[in-house]
């Protein structure tokens, strides 16, 4: 069957139909649930649309019926106070009858040759299966935490000089709010108009925004809610003062009478629970984004480590299970304003690690120090502290999911 197997990019006029049906077939959503959400016919056929517009789609064909595809989405991410440009990867799907023939893989690279050679040297996603793409260079970056408040848990007594007003959902404060929050958090996504369809795709209607203002009128936070079942839900809770966090917490606990529990989202890998005054709630976190570093010299060519005393150099050798061009030795000079050149070299490396390991390390998810001591960095002389120190220790904020 693989004689009969060719690699073509999907567009909207030719492969619409066939990219929506994988979809809803991999993923198993039904005419009837779609419909039960309030869609109609015409608007689940244009669903995933703009994806198609937008997104860099490839597919594996077998005699004309597509097999497989993988969508790479354009955008930008905030990595240590850096703009950079990465690549998103969504709607990876493929029929059961064409698994364990190699497409995915297939699609993959050439889908980050071409992330190469744009610029793109970060690749992320949400993940169905860890250890799927952990054998394809891929590791984790970022959480998710839940947590779950007994409305008599709720803040009590919070001050704060501003004010609170619900919004639309198109209102252009509060989009620019997230843009202005992503600009100085790292890893979170500068989100463009595809990005807000996405975030609002199965949102119900009667889902609520609310905007923090201070005390000048400038607004500071957002939270993003639905009420149901006597039950707050949050979907995403941002500010950008300590003030506006009180605020936020203020209004939530304003609605004490109208619910008995607040369940809600965190992309801070930070628990809640400490800066309450009953710390006696329930927070479970889960892994929730992978990523993979897609060249590593061009990556560390844009980033940026901590600010040092003096300029310092180190050599890694980088494993890739994937891609050819990263298994090499690498010279990283580092300046003392932190930024990095790097280059390949034949000397002995300091250090010696996995692509995946590489990505979750520079991306802050796991010290240098911890991912040495559970043997996934081989430390070949004494440099362990130097490299500890001149990576930020400061995980990625990531609440998207295209």
């Amino acid at each position: 069957m693989t004689n009969h197997i060719n690699i073509k990019k999907l567009t909207p006029e030719k492969h619409l139909n066939q990219y929506n049906e994988l979809l809803r077939y991999a993923f198993q959503v039904t005419q009837k649930q779609l419909l039960d959400y309030g869609w109609e016919d015409d608007d689940i056929r244009q669903s995933k649309l703009p994806v198609l517009e937008k997104a860099r789609v490839r597919g594996c064909f077998c005699r004309d019926k597509l097999a497989s595809q993988f969508a790479v989405y354009p955008m930008k991410m905030n990595i240590f106070n850096q703009i950079c440009k990465i690549g998103f990867i969504t709607s990876v799907a493929t029929y059961p009858e064409y698994t364990g023939m190699g497409l995915m893989s297939k699609l993959m690279r050439k889908s980050l040759e071409e992330m190469r050679e744009l610029g793109e040297n970060l690749a992320i996603l949400y993940p169905f299966s860890i250890p799927l793409y952990r054998h394809r260079g891929w590791e984790i970056i970022a959480d998710k935490m839940t947590f779950r408040i007994k409305d008599s848990q709720l803040p009590q007594n919070i001050s704060s000089s501003g004010y609170v007003l619900r919004v639309d959902k198109d209102n252009r404060e509060f989009k620019l709010l997230h843009n202005t929050f992503a600009a100085q958090t790292h890893g979170c996504l500068m989100r463009n108009d595809l990005a807000w369809e996405e975030y609002w795709r199965w949102a119900e209607d009667d889902t609520n925004v609310a905007v923090y203002y201070d005390n000048t009128s400038t607004p500071q936070g957002y939270i993003v809610y639905l009420i149901k079942d006597n039950i707050m839900f949050i979907k995403e809770m941002i500010y950008l003062t300590h003030d506006a966090r009180k605020g936020l917490w203020r209004y939530i606990s304003a609605h004490e009478s109208m619910i008995n529990e607040v369940q809600g989202n965190n992309y801070s890998s930070e628990p809640i629970a400490f800066s309450l005054e009953d710390s006696d709630i329930k927070e479970t976190i889960r892994p929730y984004i992978m990523g993979r570093i897609v060249d590593v010299i061009n990556f560390l060519n844009e980033y940026r480590f901590a600010i040092i005393e003096k300029p310092t150099s180190l050599t890694i050798k980088v494993t890739d299970p994937f891609l050819d061009w990263n298994n090499h030795t690498f010279l990283i000079d580092i300046s003392a304003d932190g930024r990095a050149k790097a280059s390949l070299c034949d000397f002995k490396p300091d250090f010696e690690l996995g692509i995946g390991t590489l990505t979750s390390m520079l991306m802050g998810y796991k010290s240098a120090q911890y991912l040495a001591k559970i043997e996934r960095l081989s430390v070949n002389n004494g440099k362990l502290e130097i490299l500890n120190r001149i990576i930020r220790k400061e995980k990625a904020y990531i609440s998207d999911y295209i």
